[in-house]
């Protein structure tokens, strides 16, 4: 079992920054690809960045490359989600998550992952 936690959510004016993490337990998440995710009210939940097992590949949505950095500190068992330039459009419920199979490259689909947290608000305002 992987247990995800995530924090760094709250309110922010359009412009700002804000950065998420997603703190793991239960068994280490070294190996995994993770990923994080995002849904917004009366829409379905979609990819927002990946990060592979070593952290030397990453994989952003259109929407977000350029604004958000994913990182991950293996030695903390965490993973980041630095959000620069923030949007009204990026206002959802931002989750994490683990995909255990062994895969290299982050899959930007929701089935794919096997473990995630349990969200945090992110809102922002224009």
């Amino acid at each position: 079992q992987v247990q995800l936690v995530e924090s760094g959510g709250g309110l922010v004016q359009a412009g700002g920054s804000l950065r998420l993490s997603c703190a793991a337990s239960g068994r280490t998440v070294v190996t995994y690809v993770m990923g994080w995710f995002r849904q917004a009210p009366g829409k379905e939940r979609e990819f927002v960045a990946g990060i592979s097992r070593g952290g030397g590949n990453v994989y952003y949505s259109e929407s977000v490359k350029g604004r958000f950095t994913i990182s991950r500190d293996n030695a903390k068992n965490t993973v980041y989600l630095q959000m620069n330039s923030l949007k009204s459009e990026d206002t959802a419920v931002y989750y994490c998550a683990a995909d255990l199979a062994l895969t290299v490259v982050a899959s930007r689909s929701v089935e794919e992952y096997d473990y995630w947290g349990q969200g945090t608000q992110v809102t922002v305002s224009s």
